[in-house]
């Protein structure tokens, strides 16, 4: 455990929310660093398994378990997060648990219930608080103090659905969100390209993670004696909100689905034959596994037994790979032409200096070949691709906090943001790609004589008419005198913040009437789910976290009494008569607090289990080590 050189008051850590894995991050004057303590791995799987006696368990271990816990594993939150079920209908059949429709539209998980809990319906937003959670434990057990502001990164495509999820979902994990900022920003702040130089540079980031790519076009702008701090600056930034490394698996799956049908006769589309929500998690991990194997080696084998003596088995090529995949990549090309003119028209032509390769997904030889030769420039990849945006994450938090001086951050709206006009159209108030934050007022009128209400739609989107773009929110401003259709005049303000979101506010001129609202987005959690879901995790939270241990003492201890048990009958005419009581007894001991926290969960105390479980782990050695020996004589014969 380190302790960190700022004040308490001021800290503040970067946090990676990704789709497949997660970190934090901090920076102080010794450096930049991903937090783990006592050997963790600094990723954390973006997974969380919600169990039957109401307790969570996150990353690792849920991901690891998750074929033998389809229905109530939720992976790729991330690609749910301010959603619709029209939105994510395409994942669908790869996801072992089942997505539902919510308030207002929603994507929600349903967490199927069982004889000790009732059916859930579970938001995105609940999801990646656990994560969140788990990642503020983590920096304050390895910074030594409480943890309650972050900077948060989301893809620069994410809109203001997805990013005012992000918001809900750090609340909800007990965290201030003091900055959302675009991913590919905090991976140039990482790479710290705008300092060490004297002429400004313009720069690709090249972001392509499990669920979205975003590739943006930075201008960095070194300090000197004039302007005493570096300048970020977005000029362009384009992207897909679906599009990932969770895709190539899909195509992975379809392969295997296609030819274990051929080969097998297995048809998915029968009643008789159905993948059912264990194999579709199973089929899905195989698919990453091959994915990752090709990314160092020219071929992947799969073997799969699908039970009843069927076996479906072949070897994935790097060829036959990069064939399949080509079109998925074309896509994130097309983005990054769509970025570098829209730079071009907004900024001038500008050569890019530097590429910045970001995202798990930037592993894959291909995609790092055709970026290098789109950009005609040799991809930086000195920085491990999963933690460079954490860490860029925690560079802006030091800013921030005031402990790092030197940096001024500036991004982009993603997508154009107006108001619907009459006849459907859209009025556009702030066009994509403008720094942010950023103020637009524009003036408008009646239709309708005698108007004492004025309903105004914000859209977002690039179209011209409104069912073309996407409505963020609707609001009213009531109470207007009476009077003839254009005399009336309304002034619009949108206001985008730097986290970017959008705030509008309306003054009917004549009348001083006024309303405003900070856009709450309808793929969002109301204010009183969240209002809710945080009162109860207040309420709840000692009684939660010791639930919690003893949830996971529980499962643990039967995993290792499984395992012991089955050695020790094994082997132990092979023991000394000394050491198999020792282990009976601890053994016996360990099933009782089993037993009674199953019964009754409060009942138990957490340290004494914990000493039962070590005590048969340090009992059970002499039991093991006979195991391994005798394994070792079989292999030799």
């Amino acid at each position: 455990m380190t302790e960190p050189s700022t004040d308490s008051k001021s800290l503040i850590v970067g946090i990676d929310l990704g789709t497949t894995n997660s970190l934090v991050a901090f920076n102080d004057p010794s450096g930049t660093r991903v937090l783990s303590c006592d050997d963790q791995d600094p990723m954390l799987p973006s997974v969380v398994r919600y169990n039957d006696d109401g307790s969570t368990t996150i990353g690792t271990r849920a991901r690891d378990e998750a074929t033998r816990f389809p229905h109530s594993t939720i992976h790729s939150a991330k690609r749910l997060m301010g959603r619709s079920i029209k939105d994510v209908r395409s994942d669908l059949e790869y996801l072992g648990y089942q997505i539902v429709e919510g308030e207002h539209n929603t994507a929600r998980v349903l967490i199927p219930g069982t004889e000790h809990t009732e059916v859930r319906l579970v938001s995105p937003q609940e999801v990646s608080a656990h994560i969140l959670a788990a990642l503020k434990t983590r920096a304050q057990e390895c910074l030594g103090q409480e943890i309650t502001k972050a900077v948060v990164t989301v893809p620069a495509y994410f809109d203001d659905a997805q990013r005012q999820a992000t918001r809900d979902a750090g609340r909800l994990a007990g965290l201030e969100v003091v900055r959302i900022v675009n991913e590919p920003t905090a991976a140039a702040l990482a790479y710290g390209l705008g300092t060490g130089g004297t002429e400004p540079r313009t720069i690709a980031v090249f972001d392509l993670g499990g669920g979205t790519f975003d590739i943006s076009i930075l201008r960095l702008t070194p300090s000197d004696d004039s302007n005493p701090t570096d300048f970020f600056q977005v000029l362009a930034t384009a992207g897909d909100t679906h599009l990932g490394g969770d895709d190539v698996d899909h195509q992975l799956v379809q392969l295997f689905m296609s030819e274990i049908r051929s080969q097998l006769g297995i048809d998915i589309n029968t009643s008789e034959h159905t993948f059912d929500a264990q194999t579709r998690t199973a089929l899905a991990q195989f698919a990453r596994a091959v994915k990752h194997t090709l990314s160092e080696r020219e071929a992947a084998s799969v073997r799969i037994d699908l039970g009843n003596d069927r076996v479906y088995e072949r070897k994935v090529t790097r060829d036959e790979f990069e064939s399949m995949i080509s079109g998925w990549i074309d896509r994130a090309m097309d983005a990054c032409d769509r970025a570098i003119r829209d730079a071009k028209k907004q900024h001038g032509g500008e050569s890019i200096d530097a590429l910045i390769m970001v995202g798990g997904s930037t592993r894959i030889p291909l995609v790092r070949q055709r970026a290098g030769a789109f950009f005609g420039i040799e991809p930086y990849t000195a920085l491990d691709p999963d933690k460079v945006v954490a860490m860029g994450a925690a560079i802006q938090a030091s800013i921030l906090s005031g402990s790092t001086k030197g940096s001024l951050l500036l991004d982009v709206v993603p997508l154009s943001l107006g108001i619907e006009t009459a006849g459907g159209a859209v009025a556009k108030l702030i066009m994509r790609n403008s720094t942010v934050p950023t103020r637009a007022i524009e003036r408008f009128s009646t239709q309708v004589d005698g108007q004492v209400n004025i309903k105004l739609n914000i859209v977002q989107g690039e179209r011209e008419m409104v069912e073309d773009c996407r409505s963020l929110g609707e609001f009213e401003l009531r109470g207007i005198p009476p009077m003839p259709a254009g005399v009336p005049k309304l002034v619009v303000e949108f206001l985008v913040d730097a986290n970017g979101i959008l705030n509008v506010s309306a003054l009917e001129e004549r009348s001083g009437k006024r309303t405003s609202v900070q856009v709450v987005p309808n793929h969002g959690l109301t204010n009183e789910e969240v209002d809710r879901i945080e009162a109860e995790s207040f309420t709840h939270a000692r009684s939660d976290m010791t639930r919690h241990q003893i949830a996971d003492l529980i499962a643990n201890s039967t995993l290792d009494l499984k395992w012991i048990s089955e050695r020790f009958e094994k082997h132990r005419d092979e023991l000394e008569q000394g050491v198999r009581a020792d282990l009976e007894s601890k053994m016996e001991t360990l099933r009782g607090f089993i037993q009674s926290a199953q019964a009754d969960w409060s009942s138990v105390d957490p340290n004494a289990f914990h000493d039962a479980k070590e005590d048969l782990d340090r009992a059970s050695m002499r039991v093991q080590e006979i195991a391994i020996a005798a394994s070792l004589r079989d292999d030799q014969d």
